[in-house]
């Protein structure tokens, strides 16, 4: 039975993508799972890191993104399919993976984002269940599906949750970035009640973490005394590392990258480490 896990934070900037890809290449890779990316944010982070800017315009111009989903519903069109929309082998590793397939985005969704409240007037359903229509049923073919969602808790982030088992919030530690996270856990649990739903908190996850910086360790330390007690929602152990194969990790065109470990580093180094770490712990909480 399929997992499917939403991705948030309200900040940009937190390492959201970094995550989303180097989670779903593991859990591919590693674990030998079927998982499927839905890249709801429109700044398609992830649909680029997974199938590279070519394929990705190439999509944009027929159709076959989540935006003409959603436009479909505005407009009461019949553009969008999901069959062919899906990208069924993604990932600059190995020449594509055969079990890492994507629902991309579009940066198009910028230009429907205060037109999605008419969506009950246009297609009868509400405007939380454009994407649960659409892939619920397909959705099962994975063990695990990953939703990139923007950082915002608006309706496409809404329609993220709708699908969703669990949330997990990857954050850098600094003030600035956590700050957010209370109001995640409140929308979230806000949303289950309106909704009858009941998407749980799977923890969070500190990203871009620097050993050498005092206010990355403690803060740390406050959000794991938080987590003790109930305020937050579980810590994970493993902590991504801010690196140079990071940002490298999130670039399709990147030279000399066709395996894991040239991608993430060799067993050892501080990035294949943490994402090998992190999906143990996400297997065994999940």
């Amino acid at each position: 039975m399929s997992k499917v896990i939403s991705i948030i934070n309200l900040k940009g900037g937190v390492g959201k993508t970094t995550l989303t890809v180097g989670l779903a290449e593991f859990l591919v890779v590693e674990k030998e799972y079927k998982v499927l990316v839905i890249d709801l944010d429109p700044q398609t982070n992830s649909t680029v890191s997974l199938i590279g800017e070519d394929e990705w315009a190439l999509r944009n111009s027929s159709n076959r993104t989540l935006f003409h989903l959603f436009k479909d519903k505005i407009d009461d069109t019949s553009n969008f399919d999901l069959e062919s929309s899906v990208v069924k082998r993604c990932s600059n590793l190995y020449g594509g993976l055969s079990n890492l397939h994507l629902l991309p985005s579009s940066l198009d969704f910028v230009q429907i984002q205060d037109r999605l409240i008419n969506i009950g007037q246009t297609a009868l359903i509400r405007p939380i269940d454009v994407l649960k229509r659409s892939v619920n049923d397909y959705i099962k073919n994975y063990d695990y599906v990953l939703i990139d969602c923007p950082p915002n808790l608006g309706l496409v982030t809404q329609n993220g949750l709708n699908i969703s088992d669990y949330y997990l919030i990857p954050t850098i530690p600094d003030h600035l970035s956590t700050y957010g996270i209370p109001q995640i856990i409140s929308s979230v649990n806000s949303f289950n009640r309106r909704t009858e739903s009941n998407v749980q908190a799977l923890g969070i996850i500190a990203s871009m973490y620097r050993s050498n910086v005092t206010r990355h360790q403690t803060t740390l330390m406050k959000m794991k005394t938080k987590a003790a007690v109930g305020e937050l929602s579980r810590l994970f152990e493993t902590r991504i590392p801010l690196a140079s194969k990071a940002a490298d990790a999130t670039h399709f065109e990147a030279e000399g990258v066709n395996t894991i470990k040239q991608k993430y580093g060799s067993s050892g180094s501080p990035l294949f480490e943490a994402f090998s770490q992190i999906t143990e712990e996400f297997c065994q909480y999940v």
